[in-house]
């Protein structure tokens, strides 16, 4: 047995080759590989000594050579493939193992040019790939460090791989190549005629991969299955490790996603002004019915659950912080879909044992800390349409003192003040026409989704009767501008008295008006939160 050897990544390739070695395999590779593997003692042939043929190009014609890819291609089973190889003196290669020039990483670092972009743009490598995972039943095709191990494991059992090794190992290959060449589409079609490069590529190659399929989609009688991007951010909800419960629905993962978002960004940060420290978010058919923070997971939750008891019932729950026995103790009176924490301590989980079809997710919180908890977020969102795709950049602005603007005569209170920030980014995760209601910490009344801003007000003055809560002296935040005063209207005759908005109406000056007029404050934040 024939194996070449050719990686621009080297983790793991030395261990690997002297295993193969020890197998009786004989060793094929060219350039930095071949002297990597020649000074550990192992006896390997050049590549240019076996085509009889010299590297140039600085390296870029090497493997493109038909003892190459003769050998790589020659189906065994068809007798005039393997005549000709005898006629050439072409040999065969049964192991392929290859990784690519670094053209992602290459890209993805400041400053790179075209030029540095184009040299890593790797020519033999996706080559030689193609060839073996096409002729998948000969050649076992590794592409990728972690597949060492497993083909070590079978050649040393059975002396070869099976079908079914081969034929993952060449599906594997196959969409490496598509991830490669599409990674590269993506850079060279954002390039512009003055060198620069647009946020938006006029080809865009969305690749993913599947985790898993679902029973179903958002109703029965659709079928659905769940994604990742190819290198996921560290916090996001496709990390997370299910610690018990049954199989997550379409529906679970959209609204956990949504609970993940909102809560994930309650961390403390204090450029912001807002005091925060754990947070709980209940979330029921994607928006947020309850959001507060506290000072531990069941003072949070605590919170949370009075805004909204009705819907939160069959609901799902994401903090930010630890979850303990006490919470658990606590959360574990209402009917929960899915859970999800950072951690849960031992006390917490069997709390949870006598209640099997909860779904209990851990998920780490973003790396970083207060800083860079964005890390955590999708830089792109995307919208399906009819025959066509929707792109644009993620809804991640974070509100900063600096932004605000009191128009009103009246100034907020430091209290109002926090009152107002925690509103603000409450809303953001409401969907939208948005109007939040909010106090010490909590949300006291939600209104989402309505065509009507002035409706989704009236909604959330219900909801918070409904749940025996007072607005009297609460923050309201919308989404977006107040286009008319009788949405003013309807929240401070409820009790509100301080209000947070964009702003940009062409009626923004008969709204403030209107506010010095019912002696409430108005602050704008020059920036809205549509979420549809």
């Amino acid at each position: 047995m024939n194996a070449l050897i050719s990686v621009s990544d080297k983790t793991g390739i030395l261990e690997f080759a002297q295993a193969l070695h020890t197998l009786g395999i004989k060793l094929l590779s060219t350039g930095g590989t071949a002297s990597l593997l020649a000074k550990a003692g192992l006896p390997v042939v050049e590549v240019a000594d076996h085509t009889g043929f010299p590297e140039m190009l600085d390296g870029r014609v090497k493997t493109l050579h038909p003892k190459i890819h003769g050998g790589l291609l020659a189906r065994r089973d068809v007798p005039e493939h393997m005549a000709a190889l005898k006629d050439h003196g072409i040999a065969t290669i049964d192991l392929l193992v290859v990784n690519l020039y670094p053209f992602e990483a290459t890209v993805a670092k400041p400053g790179c040019t075209l030029e540095d972009a184009i040299e890593n743009i790797d020519i033999g490598g996706p080559a030689m790939v193609r060839s073996a995972a096409k002729n998948w039943r000969d050649v076992g095709v590794l592409t990728d460090a972690s597949q060492y191990a497993g083909v070590l494991a079978e050649l040393k059992a059975d002396g070869k791989l099976t079908d079914q090794t081969k034929f993952a190992l060449s599906v594997a290959a196959f969409n490496r190549i598509s991830q490669y060449d599409g990674a590269i589409s993506d850079y060279l079609s954002a390039i512009q005629p003055d060198g620069s490069h647009a946020q938006f590529p006029a080809q865009t190659n969305i690749r993913f991969i599947k985790l898993q399929d679902l029973r179903y989609g958002e109703n029965a009688h659709q079928q659905a299955a769940l994604y990742r991007d190819l290198h996921p951010a560290p916090g996001s909800l496709v990390t997370a490790k299910q610690l018990q419960g049954k199989e997550l629905s379409y529906n679970n993962i959209a609204d956990a996603d949504a609970a993940w978002e909102c809560v994930k960004s309650f961390i403390q940060d204090a450029e912001s002004g807002l005091q925060q420290s754990s947070a709980c978010v209940i979330v029921k058919h994607a928006n947020p019915c309850g959001v507060a923070v506290g000072s531990d997971a069941l003072d949070a939750y605590s919170k949370a659950f009075k805004t909204d008891p009705t819907s939160a019932f069959g609901g799902i729950i994401a903090l930010n912080c630890p979850l303990d026995g006490r919470a658990a103790l606590q959360i574990s009176k209402q009917f929960v879909e899915v859970l999800m924490a950072p951690s849960f301590t031992p006390e917490a989980l069997e709390v949870f044992k006598t209640k099997a079809n909860v779904r209990i997710l851990q998920i780490d919180m973003p790396p970083g800390g207060n800083t860079d908890w964005q890390q955590g977020r999708n830089l792109m969102d995307i919208k399906r349409v009819g025959s066509g795709l929707l792109m644009q950049t993620a809804d991640n602005h974070e509100l900063d003192m600096a932004d605000l603007k009191v128009v009103s005569k009246l100034q907020p209170t430091p209290a109002q003040l926090q009152d107002l920030l925690f509103a603000w980014k409450v809303a953001k995760y409401v969907k939208s026409n948005a109007i939040v209601f909010c106090k010490d910490g909590m949300t006291m009344g939600v209104g989402a989704g309505q065509m009507s801003r002035l409706d989704s007000a009236r909604i959330a003055c219900i909801k918070a009767g409904h749940a025996s809560l007072s607005l009297s002296g609460t923050a309201v935040a919308s989404d977006a501008f107040f286009p008319f005063r009788d949405g003013l209207d309807v929240v401070v005759d409820a009790g509100a008295t301080s209000m947070i908005q964009p702003g940009g109406s062409m009626r923004d000056q008969e709204v403030t008006d209107a506010a010095d007029e019912r002696g409430v404050v108005m602050v704008l934040t020059g920036v809205r939160h549509f979420r549809h």
